[in-house]
């Protein structure tokens, strides 16, 4: 836009307005860039490639007749869900699977948290106790299947502990008898989780302010009171996360000590679905029988992801 103006002699001139020219910018300042999503195009194609497609191999494979990998493969649609329905083995499965989630995940987690809000308060030796408590979770799962073994078999430590003290007439071949197969399985999944779980659980409290346990003691609160009513709501949503992980690492992690101890014996009395989803595919060579009961195993998961969340949930 042009402007007249007048000048002293009583002419007149034009003047042009001026352009704005941007300012440099200072050398610790930063600017927005633009196409920062590529940098996740590798993480997205790892996850579509080897999370998502086996996802959705395990519902084509659940489909189909397939008695081995080398075999001919036919269409079955819903023959395998029928045939795994009319299974007894598979329900075996599902009760076994449904008792080791409500023994082994509400136990570790109240235990752990407990042994957490211990470490938390920084006893003597608090720094010696966590590097305790990661021992576990060092070990292999063959090694601590093994020191199971040495300690439940009919001549380990557990027997001749019971000898020595007059109670002999307890003693019993643990891992192969049908009443405590799947107990011995629960306390190994058990001592295998507590102690990092209780470690988790000591980092977040100790990030909880002191004054909150301060306040509550000086209005009379034993440690008991406080870490369950002052403690606890303020990182129960954490409580939550926790639980999900070692209700995960339950549902489909406990076909390796199933493996390594048992073998689902005796009979089906510890036969739990993840190892079943094993035992069809590598031993039975019934690929599509195994899918299925993925197929299963992944929407109890799913559903019991959901049903923690909720439980969890903050309600404020």
């Amino acid at each position: 836009m042009t402007t007249l103006t007048t000048t002293p002699d009583g002419g007149a001139s034009t003047r042009r307005p001026r352009r704005r020219v941007p300012a440099p910018a200072s050398p610790g300042r930063r600017t927005p860039r633009q196409g920062g999503t590529v940098l996740a195009v590798p993480a997205l194609l790892w996850y579509l490639v080897f999370m998502v497609g086996p996802m959705l191999a395990i519902f084509v494979i659940a489909a189909l007749r397939w008695p081995g990998m080398l075999q001919p493969v036919s269409f079955a649609g819903f023959g395998n869900v029928r045939t795994v329905v009319h299974d007894p083995t598979f329900w075996d499965a599902v009760s076994n699977t449904a008792i080791q989630l409500a023994v082994a995940v509400p136990v570790m987690i109240v235990c752990a948290y407990m042994l957490g809000y211990y470490v938390a308060q920084r006893p003597p030796g608090h720094r010696v106790i966590r590097y305790l408590l990661f021992i576990p979770g060092l070990i292999s799962t063959p090694a601590k299947a093994m020191v199971f073994y040495a300690a439940l078999s009919p001549d380990g430590l557990l027997n001749g502990a019971l000898k020595d003290v007059g109670l002999g007439s307890l003693t019993d071949a643990w891992l192969a008898s049908p009443s405590t197969a799947l107990a011995c399985l629960i306390a190994l999944d058990i001592w295998g989780g507590i102690g990092f779980t209780a470690v988790l659980f000591a980092a977040r409290l100790s990030s909880v302010p002191d004054e909150l346990g301060e306040a509550a003691q000086l209005d009379g609160a034993g440690h008991w009171r406080t870490m369950w009513t002052i403690h606890f709501p303020v990182i129960r949503d954490y409580v939550g996360v926790v639980t999900m992980l070692q209700f995960l690492w339950t549902l489909f992690g406990s076909a390796q000590h199933v493996l390594l101890l048992t073998q689902g014996g005796p009979g089906t009395s510890s036969t739990t679905l993840s190892f079943l989803v094993y035992q069809k595919a590598f031993i039975a060579s019934d690929l599509g029988y195994s899918q299925t009961v993925g197929v299963f195993l992944f929407l109890t998961g799913l559903v019991g992801l959901l049903a923690i969340r909720r439980v969890f949930r903050q309600t404020y």
